[in-house]
């Protein structure tokens, strides 16, 4: 049984376990209609985590249509712009993804468009069984409002592993040594990192974490708080650092989307790729075995985290639907299930580590001993408009290697969000 199967049927068995047992506080019979949830989960691994949660509501309550309303774009890209005009229209979906932070809070919460859950989280138990970091920032003035799915760590750097073992590598731990073994696999005619930054989203995701190992983790948290300078040295170091990063990627890199870029590493053409951990749920989508993780150069011992949640929105057409959905999505269950096909951890404390996959349980060893910080790409460390300005600053950066001008353009951007002077 290869790996996707063996995980498909423990993730169905899962929730077959779980479906014994009804959603307390909703009557199976007294649900029917339409739920709508919208979200950008369309790659492999992020579709079929996607679907054991739809399977699991809709065994449970069979009356109800569940509308699948995804808009493909990595990290959100293109879905953002549609859920903004809907919700501004008055046509909210049912609940949708978001990244817990900022992109929750000052987008959709601030404004008024969500209802919150504490009574939820109460009722269910999950304050005690989700870390307070994270309810932290689901949280705001005294009120919780969206319900986590997962946590996902943005800075690993994966690499092939029979291209190390026959060039007689190690994964590099440092940026020196990152650079040292490009030009050796570079030599060997191999593409030493694979970036596909085709939605203009995973040039900054790579960045952030080159400024975590360019400034550590305090060095790195205080550039969204105003502690650290944006048109200080270090920054200046760490884009340098990234511009001699990016000769070393594909050629054809703007052509292509992350996944687009994996089927260089999957193919075996390409050695190295920095992403989240939704890529260890699309290569076993993938089938494909022959892969190693460590941290992103200079990350050891940090953890860029970003959480998926889902909320109420004060103009959902059904909220007793709704409220079932985000039951099925904050219980033990739903989690172990969703977690071992999306390639992410449980957003609870509680679920069982031998289910899942040797990566999951190295990652969630770290998830409680690193130092965490929030990624900028993912929505968790800035405002959305912030993180835009971001994202475009080193997607132009890519194309210009302008090192000074970048600079310029990151430090206005904290002025803009109101965090720098």
């Amino acid at each position: 049984m290869n790996g996707t199967i063996l995980r498909r049927a423990l993730a169905a068995g899962i929730l077959a376990a779980a479906l014994g047992v009804s959603w307390p506080g909703v009557s199976t019979a007294a649900l029917s209609g339409k739920l709508e949830i919208f979200s950008w989960w369309t790659a492999g691994g992020e579709a079929d985590a996607l679907k054991t949660l739809f399977d699991a509501y809709h065994k449970e309550y069979p009356a109800v249509q569940i509308v699948n309303a995804t808009v493909a774009g990595g990290a959100g890209t293109n879905a953002k712009a549609v859920l903004k005009t809907r919700m501004l229209g008055g046509d909210p979906p049912d609940s949708f993804q978001v990244h817990a932070g900022h992109e929750l809070i000052d987008t959709w919460v601030r404004t008024g468009f969500m209802a919150p859950l504490t009574s939820l989280f109460k009722s269910q138990g999950w304050v005690k069984v989700m870390p307070r970091g994270l309810l932290a920032i689901l949280s705001f003035r005294g009120d919780i409002w969206s319900v986590p799915v997962n946590i996902h760590r943005a800075n690993i750097l994966w690499y092939n592993r029979k291209i190390f073992a026959d060039a007689h590598l190690v994964p590099p731990a440092t940026f020196d040594a990152f650079f040292k073994v490009a030009d050796a696999l570079k030599a060997k005619g191999v593409v030493p990192l694979v970036l596909g930054d085709k939605e203009g989203w995973e040039a900054g995701h790579a960045f952030e974490t080159v400024l975590i190992g360019t400034l550590g983790a305090d060095g790195y948290r205080g550039l969204w708080t105003g502690k650290t300078a944006w048109a200080g040295p270090k920054v200046t170091a760490a884009l340098e650092t990234f511009k001699k990063m990016l000769a070393y990627a594909n050629t054809d890199h703007a052509a292509l989307t992350w996944d687009g870029a994996g089927e260089y590493l999957t193919g075996g053409l390409g050695a190295m790729m920095i992403m989240g951990d939704w890529a260890n749920g699309w290569f076993t989508s993938k089938n494909f075995a022959d892969y190693g993780w460590e941290p992103a150069p200079g990350n050891a011992d940090v953890y860029d985290a970003l959480s998926d949640s889902f909320g109420l929105p004060k103009r959902a057409r059904d909220k007793t639907n709704v409220v079932a959905w985000l039951r099925v999505l904050g219980s033990r269950e739903g989690q172990e299930a969703f977690n071992l096909l999306k390639g992410s951890i449980c957003a609870r404390t509680d679920c069982v580590p031998k289910l899942f996959s040797p990566y999951q349980q190295w990652t969630m060893k770290h998830w409680k001993t690193d130092a965490i910080v929030p990624s900028v790409i993912h929505g968790a460390a800035a405002s959305e408009g912030w993180a835009t300005e971001y994202k475009d600053a080193i997607a132009l950066f890519v194309t210009s290697r302008d090192t000074a001008a970048t600079q310029k353009s990151l430090q206005k951007a904290c002025v803009n969000a109101g965090v720098c002077q």
